[in-house]
């Protein structure tokens, strides 16, 4: 299992969610992506997102400055 952080702060919708499904593609089953996030909308498009790809997420950080998601990779089509 890996982790793999991914910097999104300061960029705006849709750019996030479209750079979150990017980085997913290459990790295998358990890996985890870390994504760090300053727009608001990301709490709403990226959880989307993950429902879309079958893997798991959770938010470990939220406050003004920023957002961090973490994702784990599932072993789904």
């Amino acid at each position: 299992m890996t982790r793999t952080t991914l910097d999104l702060t300061g960029l705006k919708c849709p750019l996030p969610a479209l750079k979150t499904r990017k980085a997913l593609k290459p990790l295998k089953a358990g890996d985890q992506l870390e994504v760090h996030c300053t727009d608001p909308l990301s709490v709403i498009d990226i959880p989307n997102l993950i429902r879309e790809t079958g893997d798991k997420v959770e938010i470990t950080e939220r406050n003004e400055a920023r957002i961090v998601f973490l994702v784990e990779k599932s072993d789904a089509l």
